[in-house]
């Protein structure tokens, strides 16, 4: 079992966790907005979502696997190039972090549960970016491969579970200091092009 690259994994999973994107944005403004357990309920609704396309990338990798060892690495490639492309998109986009001032209905904690999971669910990027990150992480020669995305999966979801709900409850201090200090947004869009570039040569190498 090769502990080095599911640390890596755990490495990379944090630091795009903490990457400013529409989920942990979504989870600052709930939390800004309604309160830290507002937050943390949006937390666990997009982490519960996780489960979904960890199953549907475990068994379809999976059976791919088993059927076709070059097709395999075509998906590997295909992971490879999407990350990359990933790191494009973040490299032309721009670096400030911008925070929605338009007030929404307050949500119940169930209704925010809810709308957390179905815009994971619903959300077919989450899907492929599973299916372009987990391959590259298959730690182990014994445990099946069904298995190992599982554990792949939990462990993503753990992390981001940790990381978004220290967002969550640190809320108030994080958007004061991403407003005062304009260099944050520029600090992160590099760790994400690291990370994605970084993460696309592990996967073919």
């Amino acid at each position: 079992m090769n502990y080095d690259l599911l640390l890596s994994f755990v490495f990379a999973t944090s630091a795009l966790a903490f990457s400013p994107g529409p989920d942990n944005i979504f989870v600052l403004m709930q939390s800004i907005t309604n309160g830290k357990q507002y937050g943390l309920a949006t937390v666990a609704g997009l982490i519960t979502g996780c489960i979904v396309h960890t199953t549907l990338v475990a068994f379809g990798v999976s059976a791919i696997i088993k059927a076709n060892d070059h097709l395999f690495f075509t998906i590997k490639l295909f992971g490879a190039l999407y990350l990359l492309f990933l790191a494009y998109k973040v490299f032309k986009g721009d670096s400030r972090i911008e925070f929605s001032n338009t007030s929404a209905p307050k949500k119940s904690l169930l209704q925010l549960f809810k709308q957390g999971f179905i815009m994971n669910v619903l959300n077919p990027k989450v899907s492929i970016f599973f299916l372009a990150f987990f391959p590259g992480f298959l730690f182990s020669d014994s445990l099946s491969t069904v298995t190992q995305f599982y554990v792949l999966g939990f462990v993503f979801m753990a992390v981001s579970f940790v990381i978004f709900s220290l967002i969550a409850i640190l809320a108030g201090s994080i958007s004061d200091y991403l407003k005062q200090n304009n260099n944050v947004g520029v600090v992160l869009k590099w760790l994400q092009i690291v990370v994605f570039i970084a993460i696309a040569i592990l996967i073919l190498l």
